[in-house]
C-alpha cells in the first residue's frame, strides 16, 4: 500500500559532517563535474548511489559515470506512468555504457494503486501521487546507502537554485551531491552533440523536461523549461529536490 505520509523530520546531524560537507562544497564549487563525480565515488565508493529521470543532465553523467565510476549503483523511480521512449533510453544507455539502470517500483502496479483510489491521481491530487510513487521509494533506496548523486541544475527552478555542490539532504537523510549544479542547458546539449550521448527522443518534439505521461507536455517558445510539468497547477516539483521549510 502506498504511503500516506512520509517522515520529513530532520534527523541530528553531527557538526563535524555538515563542515565536512561545506569544505568540500566550496572546494568543489567552481571544478568540473567529473571532478565531483570522482570525489564522490573516492569518498563514499559503494555507499555512493545515483537517481536519473534519463533527463539530458542524467544521461550526461551516466557518460562520465561508464569512465570514472561504472559499478555505481544508479536507480530510476518507475512510477508505472513513465513514457515508453524513457524506458527504452534505458536500454539504449545499457547497451552504449554497459551500465544496467535498476527501475525502482511503488508496491502497488498501476492498476493496483488507482483501483485503491477509485481512479488515477495524478490529476486530481499529484501531490499524493508523487508522494506514494516516487518519495517513499526513493526513500526506501537511499537508505541503503550514505550519499546520492543528481543531475539537478541551479537555474532549472527557484527550488533548485541555491543547491549546494555537496550538502546534506535534510529529507532523506543522506549526503547529497549535485555535479551538474553550476552548468546550464547549452552546456549540456553541447556536451550531448559532441559526445553523441543517447537522450529521450521526446526532446525532439518539444518535451523540454520529462517525467511521467500523465502530466508532462511539450512547451513553447518563451515557457520556462519545467512548465511543462503539471501544467495547469502551482506544482513544479515532485518533491525529490524540493527545500524543506
Amino acid at each position: 500500500m502506498g504511503l500516506n505520509v512520509i517522515n520529513l523530520q530532520k534527523p541530528d546531524v553531527a557538526p563535524a559532517l555538515l563542515a565536512e560537507l561545506a569544505a568540500a562544497s566550496s572546494r568543489l564549487e567552481n571544478a568540473e563535474p567529473q571532478e565531483i563525480i570522482l570525489w564522490a565515488a573516492e569518498r563514499y565508493g559503494d555507499r555512493l548511489t545515483m537517481a536519473t529521470a534519463f533527463g539530458p543532465e542524467g544521461c550526461v553523467i551516466l557518460h562520465w559515470l561508464a569512465q570514472l565510476a561504472p559499478r555505481t549503483f544508479v536507480f530510476n523511480l518507475e512510477t508505472g506512468y513513465q513514457f515508453p521512449e524513457t524506458l527504452e533510453l534505458r536500454d539504449r544507455i545499457a547497451k552504449r555504457y554497459g551500465i544496467e539502470v535498476s527501475l525502482e517500483r511503488p508496491d502497488t502496479t498501476v492498476a493496483e494503486y488507482e483501483r485503491m483510489h477509485g481512479g488515477p491521481l495524478h490529476h486530481t491530487d499529484p501531490n499524493r501521487c508523487c508522494a506514494d510513487r516516487k518519495l517513499a521509494v526513493i526513500k526506501r533506496v537511499l537508505g541503503r546507502f550514505d550519499a546520492w548523486m543528481s543531475g539537478i541544475r541551479r537555474d532549472q527552478s527557484s527550488d533548485r537554485a541555491a543547491a549546494p555542490v555537496v550538502g546534506w539532504d535534510d529529507k532523506f537523510g543522506v549526503v547529497k551531491i549535485s555535479p551538474l549544479a553550476n552548468w546550464t542547458k547549452a552546456r549540456i546539449w553541447d556536451l550531448i552533440v559532441k559526445e553523441d550521448i543517447p537522450y529521450n527522443p521526446l526532446h525532439d518534439q518539444g518535451y523540454v523536461s520529462i517525467g511521467c505521461a500523465p502530466c508532462t507536455r511539450p512547451v513553447v517558445v518563451g515557457e520556462d523549461e519545467r512548465a511543462g510539468r503539471w501544467s495547469g497547477t502551482a506544482k513544479t516539483e515532485c518533491g525529490l529536490h524540493s527545500r524543506d521549510h
